[in-house]
């Protein structure tokens, strides 16, 4: 190889060196002079507005042109405007060039969803091509943003220590201090093991969850659940529930709660009747008598017990409360039993086991409107600790009426009632259903000797709701479903119906029933019982027809 063509090359080498040292230059000088920085808050609390400064400025002395930013909100972001959680903004903002000394500043709002001290990024992009040059640049920026308190209470109310294979009651308390409204939350449990789910309110889902449509600031609720756990004695338990909400098809927790119980050795057992039965469904009127059993189930006597019971209920007539060896203090409604009078309060072997009573009167009607009455009995004895809870029959009563004189549909016939000689009479039923739910209503009565169903019927339209049964003479009114009050504070359901009858040799001089007893009975939702109510049988003298007398209504 010649001296020359070595010459040659270190040239052509050292000029390829000079200008690519020069183009990274350039490249390296372009980067550094365009200034992108985030500004905003440091902290902030769940839902609370955030504002975003995204601020650039072009340092060098070299226009940059064709700028294009990108924006990325924080992961679950809800936007002030809607949109997706990538901003991209082009030339129509910020303009076909950066030049020399040129700043600018943009603006995004959002509120911050995760959970408590949980870190949220805002990222930011600015590329751009200096002049002159066919390759483009690019700026990247970050901003963190934490989340240091979520304004939202969501804790288990449950007891440090249960009993294994007892039913207990607790709660799942939630309360929204966010000044902002959240929608599609959600709540989840997870059970511990050895737990028996019995019960819950509002009713759960397969998958242990309850959903919340809206949460305003300042709202709440709680969830009560019944169950029983399982275990030996001393074992833990640990349940764990999380508040969340849906953001883009994902679960984001917001708050999640942990409490461990404790199985511990039960030392007393209570139980109780009402009127023979540990499930009785009481109904209105009803007189009740308690029984409470309180089982001594420790390895050691107890002695100088006190049990007291606090009634709670809108139907409780607590004026017609007695209890033979038991005090009763209206101001909490409760019942105190000493063991001064109670020999089985003073001295409980192991094993052994004591009984105390009262009765009580349910009320008919209630001055408030309520739905789905419950009796509850409350009861405290040493350490023990029982609820007990009674589910109330709705009332259902059917008010049956019988005129001669009437605007439906016209009767005639011979007043007095003559032997041998049809007279026709109205009838009419109306149901009425005070505090459940009741379904599959039915009315019934039977037909007397020498009455018959004429083919009147009012309205019209319930024709195909009342039937007769010529053999058995009664007569079946479908009345169908019945909503909570429907019938109480107006008109309820009701039909009108004509009936004959015509008297013979062995009704002279008496006042013969013209229709049965009308029964009502129905299938109460809240307590899943067959419920009913009566209205008495009507006679010639017609008690409801203020027209006619007694001696109208004797037969001639």
């Amino acid at each position: 190889m010649s001296n020359k063509f070595v010459i040659f090359i270190l040239i052509i080498a050292g000029l390829i060196g000079v200008f690519g040292y020069q183009y990274w230059q350039k490249n390296i000088y372009s980067k550094e002079i365009i200034k992108l920085e985030i500004l905003g808050p440091e902290e902030v609390n769940l839902g609370e507005e955030v504002e975003y400064i995204v601020k650039y400025k072009n340092n060098g002395k070299v226009r940059v042109e064709e700028p294009k930013l990108i924006f990325e909100y924080p992961t679950y972001s809800i936007l002030a405007e809607e949109g997706f959680l990538r901003k991209e903004i082009g030339q129509e903002v910020l303009g076909e060039a950066i030049y020399p000394g040129e700043e600018k500043v943009l603006h995004f709002k959002a509120r911050l969803l995760g959970k408590e001290n949980e870190s949220k990024i805002a990222k930011a992009w600015l590329s751009y091509r200096p002049k002159n040059l066919r390759g483009r640049n690019e700026s990247a920026t970050s901003f963190t943003t934490l989340i240091k308190k979520i304004p939202l209470t969501f804790e288990f109310d449950l007891p440090s220590k249960i009993k294994s294979g007892r039913e207990f009651k607790f709660y799942l308390n939630y309360f929204s201090n966010v000044n902002y409204p959240l929608s599609d939350l959600q709540i989840k449990i997870n059970w511990p093991s050895g737990f028996e789910l019995k019960e819950t309110k509002p009713i759960i889902s397969e998958e242990n969850e309850w959903e919340i449509s809206l949460l305003n600031r300042g709202e709440g609720g709680r969830i009560e659940i019944s169950a029983i756990v399982w275990g030996k004695v001393g074992e833990q338990r640990i349940f764990e529930g999380g508040l969340g909400i849906w953001r883009a098809g994902e679960f984001v927790l917001l708050k999640e709660v942990i409490k461990g119980v404790e199985i511990m050795q039960p030392s007393l057992y209570i139980s109780q009747q009402i009127n023979g039965s540990p499930q009785y469904r009481a109904s209105p009127g009803a007189l009740l008598h308690y029984e409470i059993f309180f089982r001594n189930i420790g390895e050691e006597a107890l002695e100088n017990l006190v049990l007291v019971t606090r009634l709670e209920g809108e139907l409780f007539d607590f004026e017609t409360l007695k209890s033979d060896l038991g005090n009763f203090e209206p101001g909490d409604n409760s019942i105190l039993w000493d063991w001064k009078e109670v020999s089985k309060l003073r001295f409980l072997s192991s094993q052994e086991e004591g009984r105390v009573e009262f009765w009580i009167e349910l009320k008919e009607e209630s001055e408030k409107e309520i739905e789905n009455p419950v009796l509850k009995n409350k009861i405290y004895l040493s350490q023990a600790r029982e609820e007990f809870t009674t589910k109330v029959n709705s009332k259902l009563e059917v008010s049956q009426k019988g005129y001669f004189r009437d605007e439906v549909f016209g009767n005639s016939g011979p007043i007095p009632p003559k032997k041998g000689e049809a007279t026709t009479y109205t009838i009419i039923w109306q149901a009425k259903n005070y505090w459940n739910e009741v379904k599959n209503v039915k009315v019934k009565t039977t037909l007397p000797k020498g009455v018959e169903l004429t083919s009147k019927v009012f309205p019209e339209t319930a024709v195909d709701k009342l039937a007769f049964d010529s053999v058995s003479r009664e007569i079946v009114w479908e009345v169908g479903d019945l909503k909570i009050r429907e019938g109480v504070l107006e008109l309820g359901p009701n039909i009108a119906f004509q009936i004959s009858f015509t008297p013979d040799d062995s009704q002279k001089g008496t006042t013969p029933t013209i229709i049965g007893q009308a029964k009502i009975t129905g299938e109460d939702q809240w307590t899943e019982t067959t419920i009913e109510g009566t209205s008495p049988a009507i006679d010639t003298t017609l008690a409801d027809d203020e027209t006619i007398t007694e001696e109208m209504g004797t037969v001639q």
